[in-house]
């Protein structure tokens, strides 16, 4: 059974052991906590290459104490060549492939995310690159062992990914499954770090690794192309924001859920639900649920083309008129349209009293599965998230798709501030409803929170039915309960990947810290 960890001056969580001490030793050597996210985020790069990679997207919220938090947005915009034309011309007028070169078609934005979060240190006392890398390099140089996630999720995903361009030559073992505990080495992306680490995160961009990647992607029919990483920005930004009862809360802007995750608490407080774990409980934050995700699904693109603001979908009369569509006793009929994706959180908090919330994705597991082997890189499958037809998340070149990724940060009015998040496409913001108003409004210990079990409405993870599903250690009166009310049910294993991997860090006004992380994952949670 895992308990929460306490500290009083640092904490990092991550859903692999191997990020988790990559950042306790940065912050240790006496780097803070974006310095230890950094080199958290290229070792999970490394040992978690199933849920995300450099080849992918990664979005920041850091909390400064005293300072307004800041947000970092990564999300890769569309190749030039990337158009609805184009994909018809290739034989799909409909929607865009989810493997293969064609589905390729989005700028990693994650080690620019890592160079705009570092400005945020102070020159004078930022820790060498070489530090930050280190770690990775050397799991990527001598290998690592193969986790049962990603040796389980590669026979799941197997008939998909087994022709595409670099993925065997990679992840497979003389063609078949590596088991759990078989070594994995990675020196091409070995090499990739060494040369980030001698000739700076943008060399990613402009250098020898994109036109590396580029080539051997364009090879395989993929529209991205070498000008399409040297013009890449990521960006800084002011994140979302809501109050409810419980203090300030934080979310990543457009073209993120994060405004549904935030929507979704927004309402859950309108309720007044003063008990936690019961019918009100979940029946509250499922009906929420439904509201934020149909305003989502109708709203929700690049933020150039959106018909108003993200930040306006969290005006108070709206959510008062939303809370009220909500029905207290029986469920909004369902489903809607779900977002598939896979993902790393990850949170740490330095001795300073900074707080980062950071996700780090590929989108689907392996992403599009295209591995480019002068590199290592795996390139994400993000644009497939894109519409082919008309509305705020059509395809065009550089546009940037719905992204499921937001990670999520709380200023609570006694002082605490909270860093949670977690992977699951879909399940994403009811996860994070979940761990948040189980510790914040209803008590509840921190790593209790996120191990209790959880719930999931709609698809996510590899599934394909829009049930509510759950997980098998509700009590059944309450199952009962959410069925009569008109809940379309299922029960999933009592620690099952569909509900999420998550994790949260929380500093408390005198400065102690505390750290949980998930039991459905390979994690660690770490507090000193």
């Amino acid at each position: 059974m895992q308990h929460t960890a306490y500290g009083l001056n640092a904490a990092f969580t991550a859903p692999h052991r191997l990020a988790a001490m990559a950042g306790r030793d940065v912050m240790k050597a006496g780097g803070t906590a974006i310095e230890a996210m950094v080199a958290a985020a290229a070792t999970i790069a490394t040992v978690y290459p199933h849920m995300n990679g450099i080849g992918g997207d990664a979005f920041w919220l850091i909390a400064k104490p005293g300072q307004a938090p800041v947000a970092i947005s990564s999300a890769g915009r569309a190749a030039a060549l990337a158009t609805p034309a184009c994909y018809a011309e290739n034989g799909h007028p409909n929607a865009i492939p989810s493997r293969g070169g064609l589905a390729a078609l989005t700028v990693p934005g994650a080690i620019d995310s890592w160079r705009l979060a570092l400005e945020e240190v102070a020159a004078e006392r930022r820790l060498p690159l070489g530090t930050l890398l280190e770690d990775a390099i050397g799991a990527a140089e001598g290998g690592i062992a193969i986790t049962t996630g990603q040796s389980r999720t590669t026979a799941a995903k197997l008939a998909e990914l087994a022709n595409v361009p670099g993925f065997a030559e990679h992840y497979l073992d003389g063609g078949k499954v590596p088991a759990p505990g078989a070594r994995l080495e990675q020196k091409a992306l070995a090499e990739t770090f060494r040369h980030l680490r001698d000739n700076g995160l943008r060399s990613y961009y402009d250098g020898a690794p994109a036109r590396s990647i580029t080539a051997f992607a364009e090879a395989n029919g993929s529209p991205l192309r070498a000008s399409d990483f040297a013009r890449y920005r990521a960006t800084r930004e002011a994140p979302l924001h809501v109050k409810t009862s419980q203090g300030a809360l934080y979310n990543m802007v457009a073209p993120t859920q994060g405004f549904a995750s935030l929507m979704i608490l927004a309402l859950f407080d309108r309720l007044g639900v003063k008990t936690g774990e019961g019918f009100d409980h979940v029946h509250g934050l499922v009906e929420a649920t439904k509201q934020a995700f149909i305003l989502r699904n109708n709203e929700l693109g690049d933020p150039d083309t959106m018909a108003r603001p993200a930040q306006d979908l969290l005006d108070a009369s709206l959510l008062d008129d939303l809370a009220g569509r909500i029905d207290r006793r029986t469920a909004l009929p369902w489903p809607h349209v779900a977002k598939p994706g896979d993902t790393i959180w990850m949170g740490a908090c330095d001795a300073d009293g900074t707080v980062v919330s950071f996700i780090q994705s590929v989108f689907f597991e392996f992403g599009s599965g295209v591995t480019d082997p002068g590199t290592g890189v795996m390139l994400q499958n993000r644009g497939a998230g894109f519409s082919l037809q008309p509305g705020p998340n059509q395809l065009a070149p550089g546009r940037r798709p719905f992204h499921t990724l937001n990670p999520a940060l709380a200023v609570l009015k006694d002082g605490r501030v909270m860093a949670y998040g977690n992977m699951g496409g879909e399940g994403q913001p009811q996860t994070q409803a979940a761990v948040f108003t189980r510790h914040v409004c209803f008590g509840e210990d921190l790593q209790a929170a996120i191990t209790a079990p959880r719930w999931l409405l709609g698809k996510t993870w590899g599934d394909s039915t829009t049930s509510l599903k759950l997980e098998s250690r509700f009590d059944p009166a309450l199952v009962e309960a959410l069925r009569a009310a008109g809940h379309e049910v299922e029960m999933i294993e009592p620690f099952s990947d569909l509900a999420g991997h998550a994790g949260a860090i929380v500093r408390g006004a005198d400065g102690g810290v505390q750290a949980a992380s998930d039991p459905r994952a390979d994690s660690a949670a770490l507090a000193w």
